[in-house]
């Protein structure tokens, strides 16, 4: 069997897998020997306590952590039956197939349309742009709020408005994976339901990841949870202490320290 068809077959039916992914910066460890298959079309919540890695392992599911020059990184990431840190692995091309929404919306300052074009239109969109931006508005839950305001500015909608615009950028690209990184942290109560709404609604089609410091949310949204806390060995690296179905995860987990994490003892 060749390298790839190793490494389609060890997917399992995963949409990404991380194999002894291990990331440090500089001479710090951040995360330790990571092994975490995420699901295709379901939603996999990271949590954990402040500082064990959760958007670090986050990022480097799309090499955005390569963006810091001091990040190395060392293990496996196998999307689509390739190590996505392989020397001939474009970045750029997998940041297109693993888009990324940010903590903090972040619209670029040109029209709602734009907003929603641009990225399409840089990587060679050949069909119908009017199209596209309506169909990624629509399955933002977005079209209806802003059809007469595309050539406003996407900074002047409100905050939710511009989280699900940056999520509309996102999908107008077609990724297969989107990560969110604490997309709701910014965002008041009603805004964060409209969100955690479309993240069910996006599912259907995308493999979602999100990082949350809200267990109510996690529990709320998510198929499966990845519970990241440090290690007690004095190294103060991140590591995977319990993975699996959410609803197990919240009621009966396997370790303590994921209870105590949960039932808010610690963290």
């Amino acid at each position: 069997m060749s390298d790839t068809a190793q490494a389609t077959a060890s997917l399992n039916g995963a949409a990404i897998l991380s194999k002894d992914l291990s990331i440090y910066y500089g001479d710090f460890q951040a995360v330790r020997d990571v092994n975490l298959d995420i699901q295709t079309n379901r939603i996999t919540a990271i949590i954990g306590p402040s500082g064990c890695g959760k958007s670090t392992v986050l990022r480097a599911f799309n090499r955005m952590n390569e963006l810091i020059p001091s990040v190395n990184t060392k293990g496996e990431v196998l999307f689509r039956g390739e190590n996505i840190y392989a020397p001939d692995v474009d970045p750029v091309e997998v940041r297109r197939r693993i888009g990324m929404v940010f903590q903090k919306p972040n619209p670029f300052p040109k029209s709602v349309y734009e907003n929603v074009a641009w990225g399409a239109r840089i990587n060679g969109h050949k069909g119908n742009l009017d199209e596209l931006v309506h169909s990624s508005l629509k399955a933002a839950a977005l079209w209806d709020e802003v059809k007469d305001k595309l050539d406003q500015s996407g900074l002047s909608l409100s905050g939710g408005q511009q989280q699900r615009l940056c999520i509309a950028r996102t999908i107008a690209v077609r990724p297969d994976i989107i990560l969110m990184d604490e997309p709701c942290s910014a965002l008041d109560p009603i805004a964060t339901l409209r969100i955690e709404e479309l993240m069910r609604d996006l599912a259907k089609e995308f493999t979602i990841i999100i990082v949350t410091h809200n267990m109510q949310q996690a529990a709320r949204v998510s198929d499966r949870t990845a519970f990241f806390s440090l290690s007690e060995d004095g190294k103060r690296a991140g590591m995977l202490m319990e993975y699996g179905d959410t609803k197990t995860m919240f009621t009966r987990p396997e370790k303590k320290i994921t209870e105590d994490y949960i039932t808010g003892r610690f963290g």
